[in-house]
């Protein structure tokens, strides 16, 4: 087999160089609201994510077992890698073609108890177990646990099938993790191998902090965008992917047989994309500071689909589009063993926390789309980034932009 290239994709201080984001371009005050420091979820204080990446192989013809791989993990921990404080949180799906495990206590119980995972969807139960395994040999940690780890397909560009994805790449993205700025989006950790909209998908995040007035609270979302079709993909409301039809997914080789792909370099789809049904997943996790109990995240995660509906996504039958929604408020909330003193905001003061919520999901699908590269994978299959530069020439056309 050859050699997999390990690429363990941390939080640090200082961010590498990569594509101009949604902000960088003037797209945020399109989208409305005011993006937080760093424009990302670990806005939220305390919040860290951890990612690896998984690429190996030359694209080429699939050999399952060998590649070509494009993979990986992500890991988000709401209070920190060191903290064993469970949060408040609650969960939604908008359609359920799709996998999020331990939905069921949290629906319950109302606390989320450790660290949420995301990765491919075969890869669910080895990720979840891994988290386990790190869990109960860290201090401080409960010693049992049901985690939450979700899933999108990318079984285009990787060999899925493969079974890539092993207990260490978890523990290397859970001993990662790291608060600041996000330095890598796009083609990373569990989003490496996804397609969002029609083009290269991935990793993306985004923030949105409240005025004074409102509260002064921050909203930070982190999606896994692997959904939608490139005929009804928006930014900012203009039909960007309509215009790009010649940027629809493309073999570099010989097509295979019975293939709907087209060989790169011949026209584009009529009506760039007509023949798309929307099918994939996205995964969107939800950070606040505003106190908030679990009725309330709920919510929260419901609005994350207005969100997802600004792009253009509809909750195609073939999505899996699943929300997870937290509060690093309340910070210790689950240790008394008789009565809990909690606050929470009212519901006359929450309106602005669902704008913000629909406005960082718009973001940060954006981000993840702006920051992934063309990749080549499985089967010569070629997805197209989204290349910044036209996308401003469209907001300029549509008289969204001077």
């Amino acid at each position: 087999m050859r050699r997999l290239i390990l690429l363990a994709v941390l939080m640090s201080s200082v961010a590498s160089a990569q594509r101009p984001r949604a902000r960088d371009l003037g797209i945020s005050p399109l989208i409305g609201g005011t993006p937080g420091a760093l424009d990302a979820i670990t806005d939220v204080k305390g919040v860290e994510v951890g990612q690896t990446t998984l690429i190996a192989g030359a694209p080429g013809p699939l050999k399952v077992g060998t590649g070509p791989v494009r993979t990986g993990v992500t890991i988000v921990h709401p209070r920190g890698r060191n903290s064993g404080d469970p949060v408040f949180g609650a969960w939604f799906t908008l359609n359920g073609n799709g996998e999020m495990t331990g939905t069921t206590w949290l629906q319950e119980g109302g606390y989320l108890e450790g660290p949420i995972g995301i990765t491919n969807t075969h890869s669910v139960g080895v990720v979840r177990d891994a988290i386990l395994q790190w869990q109960v040999g860290k201090p401080g940690m409960q010693p049992w646990g049901l985690p939450v780890v979700a899933e999108t397909y990318d079984g285009g560009l990787n060999d899925i099938n493969g079974f890539h994805v092993k207990p260490e790449h978890a523990i290397a993205a859970l001993d990662g993790a790291r608060g600041g700025v996000v330095p890598t989006e796009g083609a990373v950790g569990g989003g490496t191998g996804m397609v969002c909209e029609g083009f290269k998908g991935g990793i993306g995040t985004a923030s949105r902090t409240l005025s004074a007035a409102q509260g002064g609270y921050t909203v930070g979302v982190l999606v896994q965008c692997n959904f939608g079709s490139m005929r009804d993909m928006r930014v900012a409301g203009v039909p960007v992917g309509a215009e790009l039809g010649d940027l629809a997914a493309c073999v570099t080789g010989d097509v295979p047989a019975n293939s709907q792909r087209r060989k790169c370099g011949s026209p584009p789809p009529s009506g760039a994309g007509a023949e798309e049904v929307e099918q994939g997943s996205i995964i969107v996790i939800v950070a606040t500071d505003a106190p908030m109990v679990p009725h309330q995240l709920k919510r929260i995660a419901t609005r994350v689909a207005l969100g997802v509906g600004r792009t253009g996504g509809t909750g195609g039958n073939g999505s899996g589009d699943i929300f997870v929604a937290f509060s690093t408020a309340n910070a210790g909330a689950s240790t008394p063993k008789d009565t809990a003193r909690v606050t929470m905001v009212s519901n006359d003061a929450i309106s602005p926390l669902f704008a913000a919520t629909i406005q960082a999901t718009e973001e940060a699908i954006l981000n993840a789309m702006l920051a992934a590269d063309t990749m080549d994978g499985a089967n010569n299959l070629r997805v197209h980034g989204l290349p910044a530069d036209r996308v401003v020439a469209l907001l300029k056309k549509y008289g969204r932009m001077k």
